[in-house]
């Protein structure tokens, strides 16, 4: 990781604490603002501890990204969980084969940045 990229990621380490702390509900009640705000603390303390040995360049990219991008939304929406998806249900092709195969590649394809790594820590 080079100097630049480390200050980047620890920049948002702190970014992401500085805004659990100041941190209101949507409700304005105070304990889901205070759940809220575990949930913000311990999402972030895992997934940077479980990002913490990634050395390939693109991937520390893909993980910044998806770093600001639940930044923006979360602030965006006020809410601190993960935006769900909708996607297609594939009922409609067979259990087998090629068709399947590839359904499942754009359904990954098609997952938003902001998820990749919501449904590996859940």
């Amino acid at each position: 990781m080079t100097p630049v990229t480390r200050q980047e990621v620890l920049g948002l380490y702190r970014k992401i604490f500085r805004i659990a702390k100041k941190w209101q509900s949507a409700s304005g009640q105070t304990a889901e603002t205070i759940k809220e705000k575990e949930y913000i603390k311990n999402e972030a303390k895992t997934l940077f501890r479980k990002n913490k040995n990634v050395t390939d360049p693109k991937l520390i990219k893909q993980c910044i990204e998806e770093c600001e991008a639940r930044i923006e939304i979360g602030l965006h929406y006020n809410i601190p969980y993960p935006r769900p998806i909708h996607l297609p249900p594939m009922g409609l092709a067979h259990k087998q084969g090629r068709t399947l195969r590839h359904q499942e590649k754009l359904r990954k394809i098609s997952k938003p940045i902001y998820l990749k790594s919501h449904d590996e820590v859940s």
